[in-house]
């Protein structure tokens, strides 16, 4: 039974993002820093770090901000965002 389990577990490539926690650090003093975000992925069955550039950063922030679901793709690196359209 164990094995069938793992070999679910690896089949996964798309996983939801259940939780985001943010991370900036000091490259050198009175340099520009360095932001992270830490993926939670389907409540802790996966994590995965991306180190966007500060300019993707504050797009990827309004982004967390505007849909309740996130789905990240393993195999691609990919971030797939929920529905975003505005509504009236």
């Amino acid at each position: 039974m164990a094995d069938a389990e793992e070999r679910t577990e690896q089949a996964i490539k798309v996983r939801q993002v259940t939780q985001v926690h943010a991370n900036w650090n000091e490259e050198e003093r009175g340099e520009p820093g360095k932001f992270s975000f830490q993926l939670i992925l389907d409540n802790g069955a996966e994590e995965y770090v991306i180190r966007p550039t500060n300019e993707d950063s504050d797009v990827l922030i309004d982004m967390f901000g505007l849909t309740g679901t996130i789905y990240f793709d393993l195999e691609r690196a990919v971030l797939i965002f929920g529905d975003i359209s505005v509504k009236p």
